[in-house]
């Protein structure tokens, strides 16, 4: 959520700003477990009073903590849960819940991930298009690889194996995240045409910039519901499908030979 320079999101409730790292756990207010605060999402509250998601947990004021996916959260927010826990945590201020909090959650997150995929890109961390995300793989320079939700098995399976060869991990069926977006919504967040696969550069020595994007996917596949194909980065059980055309309905040849 932005805030203009110097206004403070909150004009009734304060906490004393915090380093990044200071307090590295926080508990979710709707199932009380206690979580490393990158795991979790922070809600904040506008002056007006409007609970909003704050992906990037910087705006000013008192905050809220969630660590549930949507369905839990559309759940608690039916059930009137979610408005208890949240009065509860901001001491009994004055406050609105939009209807569509689950959505704007999962956008908030997605736009958290597209910004820290911008990010590393302008860092040089990126790597795109399958033949050189291939050569970069097998060489071990790839730390990380990520899929569109509509790119298809075929072009998953090839670069897939690439990475495994890269860091040694033939035979075990490790395989690259498949994302809750789709290639138009890489492809704008990048600045680029047709985004279909993504490679973070890094190697054993240096994951720095695989552990940022790791956390930011992470986030929104646990909250997206999804948790099962993000088991692919570390077991190697392909759990994603078959998602061979975007979500428009048309269908795209293999675009392992087109991006």
């Amino acid at each position: 959520m932005r805030t203009p320079p110097n206004e403070r999101l909150t004009s009734d409730i304060a906490e004393p700003a915090l380093p990044a790292d200071a307090g590295s756990e926080r508990r979710c207010i709707l199932t009380g477990d206690t979580s490393a605060r990158d795991d979790l999402l922070r809600l904040a509250i506008s002056p007006d009073g409007l609970v909003l998601p704050d992906a990037g947990a910087k705006a000013p004021g008192r905050g809220a903590w969630i660590g549930v996916n949507r369905a839990a959260l559309e759940e608690a927010l039916a059930e009137g849960h979610l408005k208890k826990a949240l009065m509860r945590a901001f001491k009994g201020a004055p406050l609105t819940i939009p209807e569509d909090l689950p959505a704007k959650v999962e956008a908030a997150l997605a736009r958290h991930l597209c910004d820290r995929l911008g990010l590393e890109l302008r860092s040089g961390n990126i790597v795109m298009g399958s033949a050189r995300i291939e050569e970069q793989a097998r060489s071990g320079r790839i730390a990380f690889l990520l899929h569109a939700s509509d790119s298809s098995a075929d072009g998953r399976r090839k670069l897939d194996q690439a990475w495994r060869v890269g860091t040694d991990a033939e035979g075990s069926g490790q395989r690259g995240q498949v994302l809750p977006l789709d290639r138009h919504a890489l492809s704008v967040a990048l600045g680029r045409d047709n985004v279909v696969h993504l490679g973070v550069a890094g190697h054993p020595g240096d994951m720095r910039a695989a552990n940022r994007v790791l956390q930011a996917v992470s986030r929104l596949v646990h909250y997206a519901g999804n948790d099962r194909a993000n088991e692919t980065i570390e077991t190697g059980r392909d759990t994603s499908g078959d998602a061979d055309q975007p979500s428009g309905g048309t269908t795209h040849s293999d675009e392992y030979v087109k991006d």
